[in-house]
């Protein structure tokens, strides 16, 4: 591809998309003209014809699995999760996908007390507290109920926990890093629908969720926020949840830290005020930088990572045109707009936004560039459409003491170096 008279649209390399996607449509064009030209190699189309194509292929299972040829792309275990017993981390494999939406068989999960195995036919959901009447529902009578379904992300408060605390970088790949976010279709039934059948009492604020695991997870709640947009969810991305996603049900509340998302769920208190429960009075609270409690941090703020290219990677050519390309999302709504900077910050270029662009859910974003082969640093920075934007990773560490990494949303640098090798690394 001729690269005189392109349109760049800041430094570093990046491209107006519109115009690289014109020349480079008519420079495949003249490609494939030039190889239509050539000789056929001599031979039968035979032999010429790759053996699954010349036999019968084999048979199919009930319940399809991916490509063999796949087989590397999987979730990752985090070893250096907190020691307790049954306390287990996998990772997405973010830079290995495309599209919004993440096949529930490499859906992040963090289980505090393992995988309970729970029989459907003797779970139930308990309603109680300050409700007119208490109310038991089991699964077969939740799965009659009228269902709505919604893209959304879901995502730990710790996702990136070790860029915001070691004072270090280290070469760590986007799943690594980021692997504790993931974006599926969930259905299920609005637990508006519940809690009005229980009927609600005066001085009714919170609701307390429980999951039926070994260790009975337990979190608070904003009344007003659960009537809006909780739902018990049933199915993730068409099919039943899977034991990892809390089989036979969960609290899902969009955009809100994954521990709020009660998996395994099986009661909900409606109380006057929090429960203060040992997670959301230690593991999930804030400590800010003057030593202030910041006690309930509900939403995820708005984040973004360039997927490709990202840590661990290597460009195969020394220099050239490639698409940059990544994920935005903001537990506050929908992404506005995502900048990217092929030059360590210095100057921005508004990146393309995929349909659709959903509220609380993955955006994908993209952008041109053309690669001289110098050493540069990727930054990708996404605003959503309450005007809120990503911080740079002072601006964050400023904010919270030493310590806190749960929330950290701040800017992520990867580095290309001369040899093509994509590393973790600070901006």
């Amino acid at each position: 591809m001729k690269t005189s008279h392109l349109s760049y649209v800041a430094g570093g390399g990046l491209l107006d998309r519109r115009d690289f996607m014109k020349r480079a449509f008519g420079y495949s064009a003249a490609a494939a003209a030039a190889s239509a030209t050539s000789s056929v190699s001599a031979g039968t189309i035979a032999d010429r014809m790759p053996p699954w194509m010349t036999a019968l292929g084999g048979a199919d299972a009930a319940y399809g699995s991916p490509s063999a040829h796949e087989r590397e792309v999987q979730r990752l275990l985090k070893f250096d999760a907190p020691q307790t017993a049954g306390m287990t981390m996998w990772h997405t494999p973010l830079a290995a996908l495309q599209g919004i939406v993440t096949p529930s068989g490499l859906h992040y999960t963090v289980s505090h007390n393992g995988l309970p195995d729970i029989d459907p036919a003797r779970h139930e959901l308990l309603i109680h507290g300050l409700v007119r009447q208490p109310l038991r529902f089991s699964v077969e009578r939740l799965l009659r109920y009228p269902m709505v379904s919604r893209i959304r992300f879901l995502e730990c408060a710790g996702n990136t926990a070790f860029n915001a605390v070691s004072p270090l970088v280290e070469d760590h790949s986007c799943q690594e890093l980021f692997g504790q976010a993931s974006c599926s279709d969930w259905a299920g039934v609005p637990l508006s629908h519940l809690l009005n059948e229980a009927g609600l009492k005066d001085g009714a604020a919170w609701v307390i969720a429980e999951g039926a695991d070994g260790g009975s997870l337990t979190r608070s709640l904003p009344l007003d926020a659960v009537m809006k947009d909780a739902i018990v969810a049933l199915y993730q991305n068409g099919e039943r949840l899977r034991p990892s996603q809390g089989y036979p049900m969960r609290l899902f509340m969009p955009g809100w830290e994954g521990n709020l998302n009660v998996k395994w769920l099986h009661r909900l208190e409606i109380a006057a005020s929090p429960a203060y429960s040992k997670d959301e009075s230690g593991l999930y609270t804030q400590v800010l930088a003057d030593g202030r409690i910041q006690r309930f941090a509900f939403a995820m703020d708005v984040k973004s990572v360039i997927t490709h290219p990202s840590g661990g990677m290597v460009l195969p050519d020394p220099k050239g045109f490639y698409e940059i390309s990544g994920l935005a999302w903001s537990g506050h709504g929908r992404i506005a707009r995502v900048d990217v900077s092929a030059d360590g910050g210095k100057s921005w270029a508004e990146a393309t936004l995929h349909d659709p662009v959903l509220d609380r859910a993955f955006t994908r974003f993209s952008i041109p560039w053309r690669w001289t082969g110098a050493s540069t640093l990727l930054l990708s920075r996404a605003t959503d459409e309450h005007g809120r934007v990503q911080p740079a990773r002072k601006q964050w560490r400023n904010r919270y003491a030493a310590h806190s990494f749960n929330h950290y949303n701040a800017i992520q640098a990867w580095r290309v170096n001369r040899n093509g090798k994509v590393e973790n690394a600070y901006a």
